[in-house]
């Protein structure tokens, strides 16, 4: 039943059309007999004591509607205006009352906040009846809103930055702007609202960045369309970009080199208009609606190359440096910073994006892969570069069908941030689910082979020929003329075929980045011990143009439905195992990634000795795979393992490994002691398992960055868990077991203290350089001992061979100075006859294979070659000229 108020107020208008009455009548509140006592007592609140015309009239409205707030207990978190009868009474008003009501309550909310004892809680409950008012509809003169402007703090007849700020950032400008909007459309804009107008437009740009950006810009986009919209139906719309960065400088450029006259304008800025109020994590339905309207009015073709330039321009932009001076109590302080876009820019990259989904072709799906993978890269002081835009590329690829999965999965592999792979994994799971395969078949089915057939493509082009072909893992595109090599691309083509160029260019790229995704997943996944049944593996892994490069020169394991199994390898356009005698697969037929943990000891040899005979070489370490077996200290701790325990690790060096290789992990920072995030977990979900990496923070003084985020860690146990309870570590499969610590020990081998030859002499740690030298000349681990199998069999062919020779954990030099060790572990020198150490730092820039003309049956150890090209240079020690080197050597 509706209150009394309600009845009494509907007669009042009646009357008032009747006798021709144009004001609306006066509220006059009537209250329910118990409450009427309670309101004539009521103490008035000082924030309603305004000297405005529209604050003494409304005075007794606000009181009455504050009182029964109190009465009814309602608060700012439980207020339900609906159950108010004084908002009850008000609802029922015209526009001009309305309008009155609202200024009036924006005065009193001004007051209170110039009342510093005023109580919050009233002015909490005097917006939310601002809000209401402003989605009703409400009838002022432009003086009146303009005051209703300045009652929020947007007085620029009274400049004050604070009242700037919390005007636009904590009042309902948006609202009132909408209502500003209608008063437009029916009363046109005079010329002191549009002065107004355009201030208020003028003091957003001070905010295009940091906390509050978002609504600043919201209201800067609404205040053109406004500005614009007064001109009429037939002016242009008005669009002004941030010029604060490169991206807004070039669509500003875009914008003005638009003609007027060209009927396209209108629509190309109509579309620049929707970029602008790009927002949220995804386009609404309304949104998208509305960017395929203006797509179409553009053309799809325009839209795609205009739009494909811009995500290039995107990724072009680098994030710069910059110098900021603050001046305080007559000092000036400096600081620097990051910047890449400015919030603007970035809402409007947003937009972009979103336009480009059902236009994505290869180069748009190419784009927006890198434009995700450099969004998602950290640039000091902020973390990713530019987070919103990665979401946003991601959200197109996951809806782009098997393109868009296969761009995701290469994105994945170049991206840290594990709540992105997360994110990707979902993508794609939610893909999967749509066809009703598994993620690992939907990436399977959304491999592209590029037009490649057995790793090679040819393409004419008139009397040349191009062949993109995969070689060693690289994909290079090789020119001739008739039988003629050529170098390079002839000058010619550019002109007669650039759009045929520019593809085969893409492709190139594309293949190669798919390429290394693939062997990055194909390595990952030895720990899940898929089988893949034969008519799968031979349309997807087989026959298909890229990726059969990689699964042809690899181990499998064929699984028969009576439970026998063989070790095959593609040889000769058949099957074989490792004694060259021919297997057939069926149709029953599942197919394994081998590995060496899964073979006796003389089926691996058998292996390893094919493949250095024929000189095969495998894409991925496989048949020289570290094993790592359960050793009798491991069996009696039972639940946990020490053998990567006590090791110094350079933590972001060690985070990043993780996150390639699957793990997750956290960094551990000064500020919070890291007490919740001690671990590095891999999930192994087909086995319900968890694999643990205790690590902790190495607590020293300036052990950490400038954004406190600890240096070092020491290394602890590693365990593995089901639910919350540690499992035993007989009952690990030992295919599980031996990759989680193949992991662990890649993180100790490369993240260690002890692979950096300057840590000792550039400072490091002092109460740690016993563990440098024990650990760069200690006892080998299992990848080290690979690298001394490899070794004995490589050094006697090269030339080195004359003058060196294996003994026991160190590869021994006889120069014609001096004799030098160089540790097989970590690489570091000592120097015979004392054990001197000689630092020699490596060009880390030069990425090698092992030595010129020796075949590697695996791609390259980085210190493996770091070795050998240590012993090269230091067995002709009389002819180095580097001086920081003689002076260690001759010491």
């Amino acid at each position: 039943m509706r209150p009394l108020a309600h009845w009494w107020q509907r007669a009042r208008r009646i009357v008032n059309r009747l006798i021709g009455n144009s004001q609306p009548a006066s509220l006059t509140p009537i209250h329910h007999p118990t409450n009427m006592a309670a309101s004539k007592t009521a103490k008035p609140n000082s924030i309603l004591q305004g000297s405005s015309a529209e604050a003494t009239e409304m005075r007794p409205v606000l009181q009455q509607f504050l009182t029964e707030l109190e009465e009814l207990h309602m608060s700012y978190y439980n207020l339900k205006l609906s159950e108010v009868p004084a908002y009850q009474t008000i609802r029922e008003q015209d526009a001009v009352y309305k309008g009155r009501l609202a200024l009036a309550a924006a005065e009193a909310i001004n007051r209170s906040h110039n009342s510093p004892n005023e109580n919050h809680q009233v002015r909490y409950q005097m917006e939310a009846l601002l809000q209401q008012l402003l989605r009703s509809t409400l009838v002022l003169s432009a003086p009146e809103w303009q005051r209703l402007f300045e009652w929020y703090g947007l007085d620029f007849g009274k400049p004050n930055t604070d009242s700037l700020w919390r005007g636009l950032m904590m009042s309902p400008v948006l609202l009132t702007l909408a209502q500003v909007g209608k008063h437009i459309k029916q009363s046109g804009l005079d010329d002191d609202l549009r002065a107004y107008l355009t201030q208020l437009k003028d003091a957003t740009k001070g905010y295009d960045s940091g906390y509050g950006s978002a609504a600043a810009i919201k209201i800067r986009v609404k205040l053109q369309e406004l500005l614009g919209q007064e001109a009429g139906d037939d002016a242009l719309p008005a669009v002004v970009f941030t010029d604060a960065d490169p991206f807004g400088q070039h669509l500003n450029q875009l914008v003005q080199a638009l003609a007027p006259a060209d009927p396209a304008t209108r629509h190309w800025l109509r579309l620049f208009q929707l970029w602008q109020r790009a927002s949220g994590g995804q386009p609404t339905a309304k949104y998208r609606k509305e960017l395929e309207t203006a797509v179409a009015a553009l053309g799809p073709d325009a839209v795609h190359g205009f739009g494909q330039n811009l995500l290039q321009v995107l990724g072009s932009i680098k994030a710069e440096e910059k110098t900021h001076n603050n001046e305080h109590n007559g000092r000036t302080y400096s600081y620097t910073s990051w910047e890449y876009l400015q919030e603007p820019s970035l809402t409007v990259g947003k937009g972009l994006i979103w336009t480009m989904q059902p236009l994505a072709d290869t180069g748009i799906l190419l784009a927006l892969a890198d434009l995700a993978a450099k969004s998602y890269r950290k640039i000091p002081g902020k973390g990713p570069m530019a987070m919103g835009l990665g979401n946003a590329c991601l959200l197109v690829l996951s809806q782009c069908g098997l393109p868009g999965v296969s761009a995701l999965a290469r994105v994945r592999a170049k991206i840290k941030q594990t709540n992105t792979q997360e994110l990707i994994a979902r993508y794609i799971d939610k893909a999967s689910q749509e066809l009703g395969v598994s993620p690992e078949e939907i990436e399977d089915m959304a491999m592209p082979d590029f037009g490649l057939q057995e790793g090679r493509m040819v393409t004419e082009f008139g009397d040349y020929t191009a062949t993109l072909v995969l070689a060693d893992g690289k994909a290079e595109v090789q020119w001739q003329k008739a039988e003629k090599l050529l170098k390079t691309a002839p000058t010619a083509l550019k002109a007669t075929h650039a759009s045929e160029l520019k593809e085969l260019k893409t492709n190139q790229a594309l293949a190669q980045q798919t390429y290394t995704a693939l062997r990055d997943r194909l390595d990952r996944s030895f720990v899940s011990a898929r089988r893949i049944p034969w008519p799968w593996f031979e349309q997807y892994y087989l026959r298909h143009g890229l990726m059969g490069e990689l699964a042809r020169p690899l181990i499998w394991r064929l699984h028969h439905p009576d439970g026998s199994f063989q070790d095959v390898r593609w040889q000769h356009e058949q099957w074989q195992d490792a004694h060259g005698q021919p297997q057939a697969p069926t149709a029953d037929t599942q197919l394994q990634l081998w590995h060496p943990v899964l073979a006796p000891a003389a089926e691996v040899l058998a292996w390893r000795a094919l493949l250095e005979q024929a000189q095969l070489r495998q894409p991925l370490k496989q048949a020289f795979r570290e094993v790592y077996l359960l050793t009798p200290p491991e069996e009696r701790t039972r639940t946990y393992s020490n053998r990567m325990a006590a090791h110094i690790l350079k933590q972001h060096q060690f985070s990043s490994l993780a996150k390639l290789r699957g793990w997750k992990y956290r960094l551990l920072g000064a500020y919070d002691k890291g007490y919740d995030s001690e671990t590095a977990t891999l999930a192994l979900p087909l086995h319900g398992l968890q694999a643990e990496f205790w690590v902790s923070e190495v607590n020293a003084d300036g052990a950490y960055n400038d954004t406190g985020i600890w240096n070092y860690v020491s290394t602890d146990q590693v365990r593995f868990t089901r639910g919350t309870e540690p499992v035993s570590l007989p009952e690990i499969p030992p295919l599980v077991f031996s990759e989680v610590m193949r992991d662990v020990d890649l993180f100790v081998g490369v993240a260690s203290v002890a692979n950096d030859p300057q840590w000792r002499d550039n400072g490091g740690l002092a109460q740690y350089r016993n563990y440098w030298e024990s650990y760069s000349f200690g006892e080998l681990g299992e990848v080290a001992k690979n690298r001394k199998l490899a070794l004995e069999r490589l050094v006697p062919r090269l030339k080195i061979g004359k003058v060196s020779e294996i003994k026991d954990k160190f590869l021994v030099v006889r120069g014609k100075v001096r004799t030098y060790k160089i540790h097989l572990g970590s690489g570091n020198i000592l120097m015979e006859p004392n054990d001197q150490y000689l630092c020699i730092v490596p060009d880390r820039s030069v990425k090698t294979m092992g030595a010129p003309g020796v075949f590697l049956p695996f791609e390259g150890d980085a210190v493996l070659s770091i070795i050998l090209s240590k012993a090269a240079l230091l067995m002709d020690d009389d002819l180095i000229t580097d001086e920081t080197i003689l002076r260690q050597i001759g010491r």
